[in-house]
């Protein structure tokens, strides 16, 4: 069960790995047991279990490790250099996302990228709910959007970001969306990049 919640939980390579690791703990004592008892049927799929399970430790606490370890040291690199600071792309799911206040938002799913230009076209950002049961989806723009190492800056208050159109799961826009709220009294207005704001929210925090 220990295994399984950490391979499940997707909280990185290393957690994932060493569950991995768990696994081929158990599938090799089950192995021993197996032959202890004579259980033919027993040893084989354990064994069977021990070779996939030692693919998967290699698969998480070797390459991907790697690869996420890179992707980290060139965001600590990036930060002290005096280009602009540089995140993962694998990174997006899960960062947090604040409004221009400062208050939690929610955290980003994911984030599309245009394709001639490079650029990010929007972040899906989801709020609400448990383990993702009645979260609910908002497509904001980069435009509205402050870019920081440690997560994103909503130039938006609370209020004006529940404004949003909600998205269904499997049906996110095929373009970026409009910089513009769906409904309520200030519905229309453009986000103002309000940057001096989100830099002196963050600065406090």
């Amino acid at each position: 069960m220990i295994a399984a919640m950490m391979t499940a939980s997707n909280l990185g390579a290393r957690i994932t790995g060493w569950g991995f690791v768990v696994f081929t703990i158990g599938s090799i004592c089950w192995s021993i047991v197996g032959l202890w008892s004579g259980q033919t049927h027993l040893v084989t799929t354990n064994v069977f279990l021990t070779v996939v399970n030692m693919v998967g430790i290699w698969r998480w606490l070797g390459r991907q490790r790697a690869y996420e370890e890179g992707a980290r040291t060139a965001t600590r690199a990036s930060r002290a250099s005096a280009t602009p600071t540089l995140i993962a792309a694998t990174g997006v799911p899960g960062m947090q996302v604040i409004d221009v206040r400062g208050e939690a938002l929610g955290h980003a799913v994911d984030a599309l990228i245009e394709c001639r230009t490079g650029h990010i076209s929007y972040i899906v950002v989801a709020t609400g709910g448990i383990a993702g049961i009645d979260e609910k989806l908002r497509a904001v723009p980069m435009a509205a959007v402050d870019c920081r190492a440690d997560g994103f800056v909503v130039l938006e208050t609370g209020a004006e970001f529940e404004r949003r159109r909600t998205l269904d799961p499997g049906e996110w826009p095929g373009r970026e969306p409009s910089h513009k709220r769906s409904s309520g009294k200030d519905a229309g207005r453009v986000v103002s990049p309000a940057k001096e704001t989100s830099d002196a929210v963050v600065a406090q925090g």
